[in-house]
C-alpha cells in the first residue's frame, strides 16, 4: 500500500512511495505527529539520481523488519533535495559541523520541533568498514531519546545555538578590486593541477565557475596563465571519461584525478553551465573543441533532458540495468572489446578501441572501459571515426536508458536559458534560441505567480508548492536577461526586472548580504544564507551578477548599489577561497570592466546592424549587456536617443558614464570592445 509519498511531485519521492517505511513529506503535520506520539523524526535527504541513495533504500527502506522498527520508533520524513534546498542546506551545515564531512544520503535525527542532535550519511544494513549498520543506529538513538532525554534536549539545543551564532564576514566596505582578483588568480594557480587540468585532488569536478573567471579575467587583463588554466581543464575534461564521447554531454563528476571515471549521472546545471562555458572559451580563442562540445552539450540538453512541456528534466540516473537484470552503474555508457567488435566487426573495433582508450582490463569495472580521447591517439581518419560513433551510438540505444528526473527546477532552467540562448546565437543555431525561448515562456506561465514570485519546480505541467529560492530569482533572471540581449525582445529584460526587485524586497540583509530563502519564507533552525558556490553558484553571487547586468541595462542605481553590496564578500573570500567563490570572482570582473553597455540602434532586416549586433554579442568583455532594436524603441532603455547615423544602423558602447561616438563599422566596433 503506497504511504504518504505517492501524491507528490518530486520523481525523488515518488521513488520511495512504496516502501514499507510509513514516510511524510516536509510538513508540520509530520512533526505535529511525532509530538502527539513523542518520538523523534528521522530525516532523510537524498535526490532521484544519487546512486547511494538508491543503495541505501534498496538495503533499508524497502526491508520490511527495518521499516516496522522505524514506523514503530519514529516518524519518518523524506526530502527531495532538489525541491527543498533550504531543508538541505540547513542540516547539512549541522551534519558538516558535528562530523567534519557531509554528503547524500543524509540521515539526520531531529526532536518534535525540528531540532538536530544525531547525524549521519549513508549507513550499511551490517556494520563494516568502521560504520555502525542502520538497525544499530536506530536502537541507539531510540533508546537515547526514551533513557536520555535531557541529554539529548542539551545536545540539540546546543546544536541549535551554535549555529544561530555563525556568521560571515563580509571584509569590510567595498567591492573586489585588482589586489583581490590578483590574489585570488595566485590562490588558483596554487591548486592548480598542471598535470592533468582542473584543481586539486580526486574527486574532481567541473570547475565551471572558476573557469568562467579565469576567461573573464584573461579578456580583461590579457593573462594568459588564467587562459591556459581554462584552455587546458577544458580541454582534459573533453577528452576525458566525464564527457560523454558518443552522445555529448558531463557526469556530474570524476572519482580520479585525470578525468577518466565519472561518477555517471548527468545534471542539467553542470551541463548547462559547462556548455556555457565552452562557448564562451570559443568567443574568447576560436578553439575548434570548445566550439565542438558546446555544440554537442547543447544537443544533449535538447535531445535528452527537455520536457514535453518545454521545460528541462532535472538529472539522468547513474544506474541502469545491464542486460542481465541488474541495476549497476554505468552500464549503460561503458564498453568492453568483445562488445566492440560485435557492433564494428573486428577492424573497427581494435580502431576504435585504440582511438577512445578501450583496454582487455578495462579502465573501469569487470573489463569495461569508460570511452574517452587519450592524448596520443594521433591523426584519425574522421570519417572512419563518425561511422564508428554512429554505429556504437545506435547499438546503446538499444540497451536500458538511465531513469530521469522530469522535475523542473526554476533555477537551473534558467541557466539553460542562458547557454542555450548564446550558443544558438554564437553557432548561428535557431534552434536552440527558439528553444530556450520555449523554456522562458514555461517559467512564465507556470512558475511565475500573478504577483511574480516564483515557484521552485514543476512536473508534467503541474507546479510544485514549493517556494521558490534565492538562486530561483538569480538564475532565472540570468537566463531571462541573456535571452534579451540575443533576441532583442525587451519583454525578457522586463520580467528579469519583476524577479530582481523580489531579490531586492525579499533577500537582502542588513550591510549587502544576501538570504537564501525570503523573508517570509517557512521559518526553519537557521535562516540559510552562504555565498560559496556549489555545483552551480550560489543564490548570493549569482543574484549579484544579475543585478549588476540589469542594472547596466537600465541604469537603476538600487539594482547596481545591492550588486556592490553583495561582493563585499567576495573581497574578503576571494583571495582566500577562490575555488569556492568562482561565480563572485566572474561578477566582480564584469564590475571592473564597467561592464560595457552595447546598443545597436538599426532596422531587423538591414545587414550592417545584424553585423553589428553579431559583433557586440561576439564581444568577449566581461559582462557585456547588448540591447538591439530600432532608433528610441521602448524596447530596452539602452536605445533612448540612439538615432542611427546618417541614416544607417549604429552602434553605441559606454562604460563608467563615458560613451564612446557612435560607429557604423563592424571592424571598429570590434576594436572598440577589444580595448
Amino acid at each position: 500500500m503506497p504511504n504518504r509519498l505517492a501524491h507528490e511531485t518530486s520523481p525523488y519521492l515518488l521513488q520511495h512511495a512504496d516502501n514499507p517505511v510509513d514516510w511524510w513529506p516536509w510538513s508540520a503535520e509530520a512533526f505535529e505527529e511525532a509530538r502527539r506520539r513523542d518520538v523523534p523524526v528521522l530525516l532523510s535527504v537524498g535526490y532521484s539520481s544519487c546512486h547511494w541513495c538508491h543503495v541505501m533504500a534498496h538495503e533499508s527502506f524497502e526491508d520490511d523488519t527495518t521499516a516496522a522498527y522505524v514506523n514503530e520508533h519514529f516518524v519518518a520524513v523524506k526530502v527531495d533535495r532538489e525541491e527543498r534546498p533550504d531543508v538541505d542546506a540547513v542540516y547539512m551545515e549541522a551534519v558538516q559541523a558535528a562530523t567534519g564531512q557531509g554528503g547524500w544520503p543524509m540521515t539526520v535525527f531531529l526532536t518534535p520541533d525540528a531540532e538536530p542532535f544525531y547525524f549521519g550519511t549513508y549507513f550499511p544494513p551490517e556494520s563494516r568498514h568502521g560504520m555502525p549498520s542502520f538497525g544499530d543506529v536506530l536502537d541507539g538513538v531510540s533508546r537515547a531519546w526514551t533513557e536520555r532525554r535531557d541529554e539529548v534536549g542539551e545536545v540539540a539545543g546546543k546544536i541549535v545555538k551554535d549555529l544561530s551564532a555563525r556568521s560571515l564576514a563580509f571584509g569590510g566596505d567595498g567591492v573586489p578590486g585588482e589586489p583581490e582578483l590578483a590574489q585570488a588568480l595566485l590562490g588558483l594557480v596554487r591548486e592548480y593541477d598542471a598535470a592533468r587540468g582542473g584543481f586539486g585532488g580526486a574527486p574532481k569536478f567541473p570547475p565551471s565557475m572558476v573557469l568562467e573567471f579565469l576567461l573573464r579575467h584573461y579578456v580583461r587583463t590579457g593573462a594568459e596563465g588564467a587562459l591556459q588554466m581554462a584552455a587546458d581543464t577544458c580541454e582534459a575534461m573533453a577528452r576525458g571519461g566525464i564527457y560523454d564521447q558518443l552522445g555529448g554531454g558531463f557526469a556530474r563528476y570524476s572519482v580520479d584525478r585525470e578525468w577518466v571515471v565519472p561518477h555517471f549521472e548527468k545534471m542539467l546545471y553542470d551541463n548547462a553551465l559547462l556548455c556555457r562555458v565552452y562557448a564562451h572559451l570559443w568567443r574568447a580563442t576560436g578553439s575548434d573543441l570548445a566550439r565542438r562540445v558546446a555544440l554537442e552539450t547543447a544537443d544533449f540538453l535538447v535531445r535528452e533532458l527537455r520536457t514535453p512541456e518545454g521545460g528541462f528534466a532535472s538529472a539522468l540516473d547513474a544506474d541502469s540495468d545491464d542486460g542481465t537484470g541488474r541495476h549497476v552503474e554505468g552500464a549503460y555508457y561503458v564498453w568492453t572489446p568483445a562488445q566492440l567488435a560485435d557492433v564494428l566487426g573486428a577492424d573497427d573495433a581494435a580502431y576504435a578501441a585504440s582511438y577512445f582508450g578501450v583496454t582487455e582490463e578495462g579502465t573501469f569495472e569487470e573489463g569495461a572501459s569508460v570511452l574517452q580521447l587519450p592524448q596520443d591517439a594521433g591523426v584519425a581518419d574522421g570519417d572512419r571515426i563518425a561511422s564508428i560513433k554512429e554505429r556504437l551510438l545506435a547499438a546503446r540505444d538499444e540497451r536500458e536508458r538511465p531513469g530521469r528526473d522530469d522535475k523542473i527546477v526554476a533555477a537551473w532552467n534558467g541557466l539553460t536559458i542562458a547557454a542555450l540562448a548564446e550558443t544558438g546565437a554564437f553557432f548561428d543555431r535557431p534552434d536552440l534560441v527558439e528553444r530556450a525561448t520555449e523554456t522562458a515562456d514555461l517559467l512564465v506561465r507556470l512558475h511565475m505567480g500573478a504577483d511574480a514570485r516564483l515557484a521552485r519546480t514543476s512536473k508534467d505541467g503541474q507546479v510544485g508548492a514549493n517556494a521558490g529560492v534565492l538562486e530561483d530569482y538569480a538564475d532565472v533572471a540570468e537566463g531571462f536577461l541573456a535571452l534579451a540581449g540575443v533576441t532583442g525582445e525587451g519583454v525578457w529584460l522586463e520580467f528579469a526586472g519583476f524577479l530582481l526587485d523580489i531579490v531586492l524586497d525579499q533577500f537582502v540583509a542588513e550591510g549587502g548580504a544576501l538570504y537564501d530563502t525570503a523573508h517570509d519564507a517557512e521559518a526553519l533552525i537557521r535562516r540559510p544564507q552562504d555565498p560559496t558556490d556549489n555545483a552551480a553558484p550560489s543564490g548570493w553571487t549569482a543574484a549579484a551578477g544579475a543585478l549588476l547586468s540589469y542594472a547596466a541595462h537600465t541604469g537603476s542605481e538600487a539594482h547596481r548599489a545591492a550588486a556592490e553590496g553583495a561582493l563585499g564578500v567576495v573581497k574578503a573570500l576571494g583571495p582566500r577561497a577562490p575555488r569556492f567563490i568562482g561565480w563572485g570572482l566572474a561578477t566582480a570582473e564584469a564590475l571592473l570592466d564597467g561592464p560595457r553597455e552595447i546598443a545597436v540602434v538599426g532596422a531587423a532586416g538591414d545587414d550592417t546592424a545584424q553585423a553589428l549586433r553579431r559583433t557586440a554579442l561576439l564581444a568577449p568583455t566581461p559582462g557585456a549587456v547588448v540591447a538591439f532594436g530600432a532608433p528610441d524603441s521602448e524596447e530596452f532603455p539602452l536605445l533612448r536617443d540612439r538615432p542611427l547615423v546618417d541614416g544607417g544602423a549604429a552602434a553605441y558602447v559606454c562604460r563608467h558614464f563615458t560613451c564612446d561616438a557612435p560607429t557604423t563599422d563592424p571592424a571598429e566596433l570590434a576594436r572598440t570592445l577589444a580595448r
